[in-house]
């Protein structure tokens, strides 16, 4: 094959760790393997003890051309005996294959006893699991509540599809077929591929996070159920996509990091005056605090006693961060601005008009409605929209997954600004 025929392939030189673990579709691995080199990836496999049951490491080494990991006492083909560390820091994405319950629970864990289990937790390239068992052990608690914690920390899981299992039943848990991973490997990797280029290294990103407290009293305020997580996944993704980050929030303070400074808030009107003095230098502004719309129109000096009379407290309007900032953005016009539109109901409709009316880039659409995902929850839903219309919607996804769609739709609205 030509050098140009091989530049052509969707996978090619890209690097993919294929874990392999003891389920009886383990044999469905090899063809995994063969799927990704032929598509032109360099593949390199780690096996744990039972997947060795149901197939050789000598055929995976055929298969991939490279020494198979299969315990962190065996030397062979890595130097200093380190071949499931080197895997690790090799790949740019890691697909386990075959994915038991016990290495499921392994992962969700963090143990690392094994080639597998010690490349992943040592790995930050993004995952991906392909789970086979049978239904009783995909449906345990247990087994679900390790899926949801792999999931919250970005793990994407790869059904199990419904079908004929090794017992000779029918049920959930059956491995998507090798095709299927393999067209995941594909989508996946341009993604990890943008997070791994640090495209905003030099530049400016300021976030907002958390929701605005207006006092009522020394004790009592006035606020809502945001949680800041949303703002924090945006905030690593930038730093991770090169960029210095300025993350003005009212939620916990995150430990100190390098190139990341944290101005902690409590009103609507100390976030303004922080964003303000932050624009001026910024590239990219993304408003994913929620600021509270109304404050008391008087803060009472001490504690109000509860009395038998209902207690009416007058509110007024608090300053709009976004509308002010769009007056004031004429000296900052190359600023990419991205807004938050948590919205109860005509989602796409009220979106569309925050969009519009506070002169935004983009407008990261939500349904709050629900406990499930937005306010408060580990993931998140969103309809993201630019002035051309909806640019991508996220299902279901932990925030962090979230937060790289959101990268994504700014990089593109940087390279129509360019």
């Amino acid at each position: 094959m030509s050098d140009v025929a091989a530049t052509r392939l969707p996978l090619a030189g890209r690097r993919v760790a294929v874990h392999v673990a003891g389920s009886i579709a383990a044999f469905k691995a090899a063809e995994v393997v063969t799927l990704l080199r032929k598509r032109g990836a360099e593949v390199r496999v780690a096996m744990t003890a039972g997947a060795q049951h149901f197939v050789t490491p000598l055929t995976f080494h055929s298969l991939s051309g490279h020494p198979v990991a299969t315990t962190v006492w065996d030397a062979a083909g890595a130097e200093n005996g380190m071949e499931h560390l080197a895997l690790s820091a090799w790949c740019e994405l890691q697909v386990a294959v075959a994915a038991t319950a016990d290495l499921i629970a392994k992962l969700a864990l963090g143990l690392a006893d094994d080639a597998v289990t010690t490349a992943a937790l040592a790995c930050r390239a993004p995952l991906l699991i392909a789970p086979a068992m049978e239904t009783a052990m995909w449906e345990h608690p247990a087994t679900q509540a390790n899926v949801a914690t792999l999931r919250r920390r970005g793990a994407h899981i790869l059904g199990p599809a419904t079908g004929r299992l090794a017992s000779g039943r029918e049920g959930a848990g059956r491995m998507v077929e090798p095709e299927e991973i393999v067209s995941a490997v594909e989508a996946s990797l341009p993604r990890a591929a943008a997070a791994a280029s640090p495209w905003l290294h030099g530049k400016h990103v300021v976030i907002t996070s958390g929701g605005t407290r207006e006092p009522i009293d020394p004790v009592r305020y006035i606020g809502n159920r945001s949680s800041g997580k949303m703002g924090l996944a945006l905030a690593r993704e930038a730093i991770r996509l090169g960029a210095r980050v300025t993350l003005i929030t009212s939620a916990l303070a995150p430990a100190a990091r390098p190139n990341l400074d944290v101005i902690e808030v409590e009103t609507a009107a100390q976030m303004m005056a922080a964003v303000r003095a932050a624009v001026p230098s910024a590239d990219v502004l993304i408003m994913a605090a929620a600021v509270a719309d109304y404050r008391p129109a008087e803060v009472a000096p001490r504690k109000l006693k509860k009395g038998p009379d209902a207690m009416n407290l007058a509110l007024v309007p608090t300053v709009d961060i976004l509308r002010t900032l769009r007056e004031e953005r004429e000296p900052h016009g190359s600023l990419i601005v991205v807004g938050f539109a948590a919205e109860t109901d005509d989602l796409l409709a009220n979106a569309q008009h925050k969009l519009a009316e506070k002169g935004l880039d983009l407008v990261v659409a939500n349904d709050v409605s629900g406990s499930e995902v937005g306010m408060g929850a580990d993931d998140n839903a969103v309809t993201i929209i630019a002035r051309s219309g909806v640019v991508a919607e996220v299902e279901r996804a932990p925030k962090p997954e979230v937060a790289r769609a959101v990268f994504d739709a700014i990089r593109a609205v940087a390279q129509v600004s360019d």
